[in-house]
């Protein structure tokens, strides 16, 4: 077990814990949920080279897990791409501003992942505009046009580590090579000023009924339900597992500001934010759709290299968010790392963290497909 694991059982009652959980040893051996994340073994299995980009493609980070994105097959070699608006995040990303940046991580990877068969797309986003219901982007795979980019083989060890990170700073080489796709800051002072914005943001949100609640709704709580709806915020093992078991770990729980629950949440994110070296910004002088796909596919460029230089990310978005009760730390974050008439995109954290990435769920390819 953890050091993090040990505190936290201290903080909320470990001996109630296992408690409820002994005699549940063979119970909890079982309980990773592995159906959701076959996902990551499947990618690269498909002969069709539209399925094969997909189903890595899929495995992009995106807000909350929600997964916004569906494909329609055209023709022999295309492909057209939809926002799902069933996937929306109407309290914590009222514009869809977020989930279109995660459908710009989504392309970027499906064209990353389509250059290791040698296959090159052709890409038009918003052909028919704009509009709601309208396509993100049409794609026709064309044989032997891309050579393998080289982020690539960083796919499978990508991934959101949400834990403390080492103090020391990132190598130079590697903010080098990160400075080509986000600027990343390092300076004591800069850097202690964003640890506190983004906690203020962080508990900000915490505290905002409608949006922590939106939070609240998307947890999947054990092995049923991760494998049931593998989207969301996966909270499976036996360690989350435990909680569930001893009535710690509940959606009426984490509502109740007043709780164990609630306030070990606080507790971890008191710990994780001050250890934080380094943080990696995005602002745009643009702040329209077309900025945002753009936006996310830097991003998805940024974490490959970072992985590929052994660093972990982890966005706390919160202070970009456009709802009232974060317009004046949404206005701190405006002051403090845009340029005149830009918007900032993207906050997160960077740095050396610990242990390997967890594969985070995802459904099947299968289910990005919506053929008639």
């Amino acid at each position: 077990m953890s050091l993090t694991r040990r505190r936290t059982l201290a903080l909320i009652g470990g001996g109630t814990v296992f408690a409820a959980a002994a005699g549940a040893g063979s119970f909890l051996a079982t309980r990773t949920p592995h159906a959701s994340i076959a996902t990551w073994a499947a990618a690269g299995s498909y002969d069709d080279a539209r399925l094969n980009a997909l189903s890595w493609a899929l495995l992009a980070p995106n807000p909350h897990n929600r997964q916004p994105w569906q494909a329609e097959r055209v023709g022999t070699d295309g492909l057209r791409l939809y926002r799902d608006p069933a996937r929306a995040l109407p309290q914590t990303d009222p514009f869809g501003r977020q989930l279109t940046i995660g459908m710009g991580c989504f392309i970027e990877l499906m064209v990353i992942a389509a250059s290791a068969s040698g296959h090159g797309v052709d890409l038009t986003l918003f052909p028919q505009g704009q509009g709601d219901g309208h396509p993100v982007a049409e794609a026709r795979f064309i044989p032997g046009a891309a050579s393998p980019d080289p982020l690539f083989a960083h796919v499978p060890a990508r991934g959101t580590i949400r834990e403390a990170y080492e103090p020391r700073l990132p190598e130079p080489a590697a903010v080098q090579a990160l400075g080509a796709h986000a600027s990343v800051i390092t300076d004591a002072e800069d850097v202690a000023d964003l640890r506190q914005l983004t906690w203020d943001g962080w508990l900000a949100e915490a505290l905002t009924p409608a949006a922590h609640g939106e939070t609240v709704d998307l947890m999947r709580i054990g092995r049923r339900e991760i494998e049931a709806n593998p989207d969301g915020l996966a909270m499976g093992g036996p360690f989350f597992e435990s909680l569930a078991l001893a009535g710690l770990l509940t959606r009426d729980v984490q509502r109740d500001p007043e709780s164990r629950g609630f306030q070990f949440g606080i507790s971890t994110f008191e710990r994780i934010i001050p250890a934080t070296p380094a943080y990696a910004v995005i602002a745009t002088p643009g702040n329209d759709a077309l900025t945002h796909i753009d936006v996310g596919r830097r991003w998805m460029r940024f974490d490959l290299t970072a992985t590929g230089q052994g660093l972990a990310t982890h966005p706390l978005l919160q202070v970009t968010q456009e709802y009232a009760e974060m317009a004046e730390l949404r206005a701190q974050a405006q002051a403090m790392l845009a340029g005149e008439g830009e918007t900032v995109q993207m906050i997160a954290r960077l740095g050396y963290g610990p242990g390997r990435r967890v594969p985070s769920p995802r459904w099947p390819v299968g289910a990005l497909i919506r053929d008639g």
